[in-house]
């Protein structure tokens, strides 16, 4: 499951709110969201691979990704309510149509330089949470004292996966320095593995409010009132993200940390992972021309 709803934002003015970043190319080889596709593909059957966007951008998505995605699988969300509401729709959605399975959840923005090891670490993942029934998250091994992204505290182990032992937010330089020097966190990749079946029942337990409204959606599956349901009930759904909402509360959570040359490519001055400065220091302006 592929989380493609951005605003556009971040880009601006490259994105705009109805051609967000996942929409553009900013490697100068794909979309964003079609190298994630890609990258994916490689670990599941593109039959299998779904897209959650704003019911904004899903007509550009359905026609970028075609031939890639099949448009059954391109949910629309009739306004944004974080990633909670997100994955449970997702969720929902897999179960009342397909059945119980594993759902790997990803960002549709990353850059990821190590495709092989990613799909490695990403199968590791998969395994475990098949075999342990917990909430498993694929953590980055930290390069650098970075202060922009959230981190995983875990407990140390020569297994690969490992028990999570709290979320921690984005922390300060000092703060951030100790992390990386300690050896016991990962960054927080945003990317989540487990049942369908599971996360709904962690919906159950944490976030009964949005269960209930997810409960609600799924009972209109399959029947001729399902979009009307889903345009009444989802702009209520509680805005909150899944890391806040269930991450962070839950007792049964593992990460997998992985070094596979990942980058959340978030604004402009992180372009320099994707291509070199000109005379300048001006990426922007080679992107601008790509875009």
């Amino acid at each position: 499951v592929i989380m493609a709803g951005g605003g556009g934002t971040r880009f601006w003015p490259l994105s705009r709110q109805a051609t967000p970043k996942q929409l553009l190319n900013l490697s100068g080889k794909e979309l964003m969201v079609n190298e994630a596709i890609d990258r994916l593909s490689k670990t599941a059957s593109n039959e299998d691979i779904f897209i959650v966007t704003n019911e904004n951008q899903a007509v550009k998505m359905i026609k970028a990704t075609k031939g890639r995605v099949n448009r059954n699988h391109i949910l629309y969300e009739p306004s944004a309510r974080n990633t909670a509401a997100c994955v449970g729709y997702a969720a929902m959605e897999i179960i009342k149509k397909y059945g119980d399975g594993i759902m790997v959840i990803t960002p549709s923005d990353a850059y990821i330089q190590n495709e092989a090891e990613f799909s490695r670490v990403l199968s590791v993942a998969v395994k475990a949470a098949e075999e342990k029934d917990a909430l498993v998250t694929v953590g980055i091994t930290p390069t650098f004292a970075a202060t922009g992204y959230g981190y995983i505290k875990f407990k140390k182990s020569d297994e690969e996966v490992l028990k999570v032992v709290e979320f921690k937010e984005k922390p300060d330089a000092e703060t951030a320095k100790k992390y990386v020097e300690s050896g016991e966190y990962a960054w927080n990749s945003g990317m989540f593995i487990w049942k369908a079946s599971t996360i709904l029942k962690n919906f159950e337990e944490f976030l009964p409010g949005i269960y209930a409204d997810l409960c609600k959606i799924g009972d209109a599956m399959k029947t001729d009132d399902e979009y009307n349901v889903i345009d009444k009930i989802y702009p209520k759904i509680e805005s909150i993200s899944i890391d806040y909402g269930i991450m962070e509360k839950s007792r049964d959570v593992y990460v997998v940390p992985g070094e596979f040359g990942w980058n959340d490519v978030g604004s402009f001055d992180m372009m320099g992972v994707l291509h070199k400065a000109d005379e300048n220091r001006s990426e922007e302006r080679r992107v601008g021309k790509e875009c």
